[in-house]
C-alpha cells in the first residue's frame, strides 16, 4: 500500500544522512515494539480478569469501586 504520505515520508528519508536514517529506523522499531508490548499488555490484562474476578468483587473491597 503506497499512500503519497507514505512517498513523501520516503522521500524524506532517502535524503537523510546514513546515521540519521539509522535513527529513523530505530525510532520506527520502538514505535512497532511499543504498539506490541501494549497489545500483549491488553491481552494479558483480559486473560487475568478471570482469575482475579473473585479477588475483586467481594463486600470488603466493594469501596474501591467506587474510586
Amino acid at each position: 500500500m503506497q499512500t503519497q504520505h507514505a512517498q513523501d515520508l520516503f522521500n524524506k528519508i532517502c535524503r537523510l544522512p546514513p546515521e540519521k536514517v539509522t535513527e529513523v529506523e530505530d525510532f520506527v522499531d520502538f514505535l512497532r515494539h511499543r504498539s506490541e508490548d501494549n497489545t500483549l499488555i491488553s491481552a494479558v490484562k483480559k486473560l487475568s480478569e478471570k482469575s482475579f474476578q473473585q479477588v475483586w468483587d467481594n463486600k470488603d473491597d466493594a469501596e474501591y469501586d467506587n474510586l
